[in-house]
């Protein structure tokens, strides 16, 4: 009495070439996902270890010194990135909603496709590039100020925002755009009633993450808003300091205690970033069961 033999059961060559293939792969994506937090965890204790020891209350409360002296902080650096930073986010997140919101909502696939490359082609110029745009259409004859800075900086986080939100209305479920036009609404009406309240986390996260990203460039800020004071600057029409060109100028002054500072101000600009993103992500992820269970 013969036996069947069963083809699942049989290990040919191909296979086993292609589960060897597979293996490789394997570990080479964890090889390079373990290098890349070993790099983070370098990148964060070598700044930790230069900057902590310039952490104190002065640090935050009071203004740079002159060179040569000791002391001093980099108050005027956070209440000046704080209000650029700010300024940007209330540019960029209508812009932002609003372009996501069309492309959705009401552009046909072609124009939405195209919008997304633009944005896309937008999130790759390099921010340098952003700078002299601005620097040639706003702070030439007018001089530099934080408007200029926060303009530069918003064109940033527009795309990164634009982009973020259309992932998140889209995972809306259809079924309650037809409830609300189901019970007479325009579809203007629908997305403002019901699609935009059901996407609201998705779109603090795209903001936060916007925010972590624009609050850390240098290069628009070198062409908008670099010549400052050593003072608290609130009016938006003047230059004001901001931490990320602290650090670049402090990091290139021959004064021991200017570069630690320089260390210190990236300690915190990285601390922030990092506590922005973490929190970016949780939201992300809260939203997105959220809307699974609302589907």
């Amino acid at each position: 009495m013969s036996t069947e033999v069963n083809p699942l059961t049989i290990v040919t060559p191909r296979a086993r070439r292609r589960k060897l293939v597979g293996t490789i792969m394997e570990l080479v994506a964890t090889s390079a996902a373990v290098l890349a937090v070993i790099v983070l965890l370098i990148v964060v204790v070598s700044v930790a270890r230069k900057g902590l020891p310039a952490l104190n209350a002065d640090f935050f409360t009071k203004n740079p010194v002159p060179f040569g002296q000791t002391g001093g902080g980099i108050k005027n650096a956070i209440v000046g990135t704080l209000i650029m930073t700010g300024m940007a986010t209330l540019i960029a997140v209508p812009v932002g909603v609003l372009i996501a919101i069309f492309n959705t909502e009401f552009a046909a696939p072609a124009v939405a496709e195209f919008v997304r490359l633009v944005l896309n082609v937008l999130a790759g110029v390099p921010t340098i590039v952003i700078g002299i745009f601005i620097f040639g259409l706003l702070v030439v004859g007018n001089g530099q100020s934080a408007i200029a800075a926060s303009i530069g900086l918003s064109i940033v986080m527009v795309p990164l925002i634009a982009r973020a939100t259309e992932e998140v209305l889209v995972l809306v479920p259809a079924s309650l755009r037809e409830a609300g036009m189901g019970l007479g609404a325009t579809r203007a009406r629908t997305v403002v009633t019901v699609i935009l309240p059901t996407a609201v986390g998705g779109i603090v996260t795209a903001t936060i993450v916007a925010v972590a990203r624009a609050a850390g460039e240098t290069a628009p800020l070198l062409f908008t808003s670099s010549i400052f004071a050593n003072a608290v600057v609130t009016d938006v029409h003047q230059a004001m300091a901001s931490i990320p060109l602290t650090i670049f100028v402090d990091s290139e002054s021959p004064s021991v205690a200017d570069q630690q500072t320089a260390w210190a101000a990236a300690l915190v600009l990285m601390a922030g970033v990092l506590i922005m993103g973490i929190i970016g992500r949780a939201l992300s992820l809260r939203t997105r069961r959220q809307i699974e269970r609302a589907r």
